[in-house]
């Protein structure tokens, strides 16, 4: 372990397509593609995909760690990723993450918007295909695991979605939800199921339900405050004929709100982590320091909601006052 596999790439066509796919299932995809949704297509829409991700995220974590199925043994397999080679292979949380994210968006989407039910269809089914088959090709994950996790997204997404409408009215109108959002995650980090060994899968669990707090209480804010809102008026997304005027406003949105994003990761990290080596004594670069409990468990999610809070409320005021809206 520890030790990358040598191997000679014969087909750059697919090491490159199931690399990206990879790449749709990871925090790089999550940080980009859930705020586009909610700055620049719809709120409900965005709400519903980050509640329903949050949960299947954790619903995964939790279960891998509680199976502790071990990932496919390398040989004979390749193994092109090294860092969640420690976490334990069933469900792939990509295979998951995938099929609920691109599925609960069609349901989301397809009877507000104006396109054909079948092309939302294939292209859900061809996102959730890609990075499940990703998940293969790196040598990351059995069949059994990618069959699993999304065979467990769909039972979870037909479980909530009779109860979609419900939750999303508690979460804008509950005055519990503020303290709710950031209790419950917090309960459910620091009892996470122990591990022989440190695994990542605590902390990658932690960062989820942290964006998800974070989102969460914005979203509050936003419905109690009247904050900015994009509106299907001022940016339709039916697809009608789309103009310069719409393209450049969608990149303006988007690279703008990404770097307050990032900018908002960067500066939390070394924040949190300053304080919490003076607290607990060690040096920001103390990598076991950091995976202690008491210190990755805050240092993620206060980072981490933090950004889901600066992407619901931060950068729609930014682009208010630019005049983005």
């Amino acid at each position: 372990q520890g030790c990358t596999q040598k191997y000679i790439v014969k087909n750059y066509f697919y090491y490159y397509l199931f690399k990206f796919s990879a790449a749709l299932g990871e925090e790089i995809f999550y940080i980009t593609f859930l705020p586009f949704t909610y700055w620049n297509i719809d709120h409900s829409v965005s709400r519903r995909m980050i509640i329903i991700w949050s949960i299947v995220m954790y619903v995964g974590q939790v279960s891998k760690d509680i199976l502790k199925w071990p990932r496919p043994l390398s040989p004979p397999v390749v193994k092109l990723e090294m860092r969640t080679d420690a976490e334990y292979g069933m469900p792939s949380t990509h295979a998951m993450a995938a099929t609920a994210i691109s599925f609960s968006f069609l349901i989301a989407t397809v009877n507000q918007y104006k396109y054909p039910f079948e092309a939302g269809l294939i292209a859900a089914f061809v996102f959730s295909t890609l990075v499940c088959l990703s998940r293969l090709y790196t040598g990351m994950h059995t069949v059994l695991d990618v069959i699993g996790g999304a065979l467990i997204s769909a039972v979870l997404l037909v479980l909530l979605y009779p109860a979609w409408d419900t939750i999303d009215h508690l979460l804008l109108t509950s005055p519990f939800c503020p303290l709710l959002s950031i209790v419950v995650p917090l309960v459910l980090c620091y009892n996470y199921p122990k591990l022989d060994y440190y695994s990542p899968t605590r902390g990658d669990t932690t960062t989820v339900l942290g964006a998800g707090a974070g989102a969460t209480v914005g979203f509050w804010l936003n419905n109690q405050y009247a904050m900015p809102a994009y509106t299907s008026e001022n940016f339709p997304l039916g697809f009608p004929l789309i103009t310069g005027k719409i393209v450049m406003v969608v990149l303006a949105r988007f690279f703008l709100g990404i770097f307050v994003v990032l900018l908002t990761r960067r500066l939390m990290k070394r924040v949190v982590l300053g304080m919490l080596g003076y607290r607990y004594k060690f040096s920001i670069g103390d990598l076991e320091a950091r995976r202690r409990l008491e210190v990755e468990v805050p240092y993620k999610f206060i980072t981490y909601s933090s950004v889901g809070f600066s992407a619901t409320v931060l950068v729609p005021l930014l682009h208010e006052l630019l005049g983005l809206m």
